[in-house]
């Protein structure tokens, strides 16, 4: 049930219309009912946003739950309300669960689940192929009629060119975005982390950078073949900013995606599983242009891949562990390190956050204009935290983060005029 609250004296910053001044924000039946000085109103309940940034609540396009079938990782629940403790008010969730969301059966149940336990808005990613098998094209049309708003087969590739194909032909019809993994399964093979000197290092098996900028210029060409909305998925190499720009360019209908972890860590580490993620964490200058691709617009927003994992598939050796990590809580003092170090600005990392990704996704939201559904983020750009993974509110804690200093508090998140972190009574798992 929404609430009438009424946000006092904070910073009022959103760039889908160019807003960022001081001021008060007034939420009433769920909308944004006045911005600016608005004074006080009775019967409102006052968050005090002295010296706070106050944005559209900010939208994670890459995210897993794990429900149905990896309940023990993560559940719709304890997802949501880890989003919203890191700020995040709307979510698309992949389709790699267990059964495949692949069919308009299990995208009903997620359906009902989602509606049942979310503390958040939660959008459904239907399977790009049935099984996640490459091998025949998922029920998209029924699943589109269940609810769906993207496909991909993410977690994997779509090796098939015929395949993919079709796939992006019957997303025309629906005005679905086509979300792809791109890794050359067959180049990438038995491999672990990026290949090169550190690969070398430590005797583990390297991916090539080409494994994913070969499935890039594929999928860009079929775009271009059957004008189908491309979206590449966490984008980590250099040579994909590159292809993706030149796209851009041709008129090619391509948006990108960085995460956090892509955008701070590189392949330097040591065996911390936590750091096994797919595609793998690269090299300074693949970082360098992902921040680049960001500025100039080539990345268009950013996404956590959030991506949960029990401790028997992460506590293992590196070669066996599960490719993933948990981000909900870490990606908004991640991205605002980016910002502090000068490598980006506020502006755009709040657009690839709001406006940006709900554009993406065809949604209402991403925006404080007035009448607008009040998905709203308070948060403290100063507050200094510490990293501590026992205290994330997932299932999981695979994090390489644990211990990391970092700027950046969520303070409030609210979604659809609805206070939802700091969590009311009861609402905690």
């Amino acid at each position: 049930m929404s609430e009438r609250i009424l946000i006092k004296g904070g910073r009022l910053f959103d760039p889908s219309h160019h807003l960022d001044e001081v001021g008060d924000l007034l939420i009433e039946n769920g909308k944004i009912e006045a911005s600016g000085r608005v004074g006080s109103v009775s019967d409102a309940k006052v968050i005090n946003a002295d010296g706070l940034l106050v944005s559209p609540g900010w939208i994670d396009v890459h995210t897993h739950l794990r429900e149905p079938g990896g309940a023990h990782k993560e559940t719709v629940r304890t997802g949501t309300l880890s989003a919203a403790a890191g700020g995040f008010t709307t979510l698309a969730c992949m389709a790699n669960t267990n059964p495949v969301n692949d069919n308009s059966y299990v995208t009903s149940y997620l359906k009902q689940k989602i509606a049942s336990e979310a503390v958040v808005n939660v959008h459904m990613v239907g399977a790009i192929s049935k099984g996640l098998l490459g091998e025949e094209l998922a029920e998209i049309g029924s699943m589109v009629d269940a609810g769906i708003i993207a496909i991909s087969d993410d977690g994997k590739t779509v090796m098939n060119a015929y395949l993919m194909r079709k796939a992006m032909d019957y997303s025309r019809m629906f005005n679905l975005p086509v979300i792809i993994h791109a890794e050359d399964s067959c180049l990438k093979g038995r491999g672990v982390m990026n290949e090169g000197f550190n690969s070398a290092r430590f005797g583990l098996r390297g991916i090539p950078k080409a494994s994913e900028e070969i499935i890039v210029a594929r999928d860009l060409l079929l775009a271009e073949l059957t004008g189908a909305r491309l979206h590449v998925a966490h984008v980590s190499t250099k040579g994909s900013v590159d292809l993706i720009r030149a796209a851009k360019r041709r008129g090619i209908q391509v948006t990108a995606e960085a995460t956090p972890h892509h955008l701070t860590l590189t392949d330097e580490g040591n065996y911390d599983t936590s750091t096994k993620v797919a595609p793998p964490l690269r090299e300074s200058e693949d970082v360098s242009a992902l921040r680049e691709g960001l500025r100039d617009g080539t990345i268009d927003v950013l996404a956590s891949d959030h991506a949960p994992h029990s401790i028997a598939d992460k506590e293992v050796e590196y070669d066996h562990a599960e490719f993933g990590m948990v981000g909900f809580e870490t990606a908004f003092p991640l991205y605002l390190s980016v910002v502090n170090d000068g490598h980006l600005t506020l502006e755009t990392m709040i657009s690839a956050m709001t406006s940006r990704p709900a554009k993406l996704l065809g949604i209402q939201r991403g925006t404080l204009q007035r009448n607008a559904v009040a998905d709203v983020t308070v948060c403290d750009l100063n507050a200094a935290i510490k990293v501590d993974k026992t205290k994330l509110h997932s299932k999981s804690q695979n994090t390489p983060f644990h211990g990391w200093e970092l700027k950046g508090l969520v303070k409030n998140t609210i979604v659809s005029g609805r206070q939802v972190f700091p969590f009311p009574e009861g609402m905690e798992r």
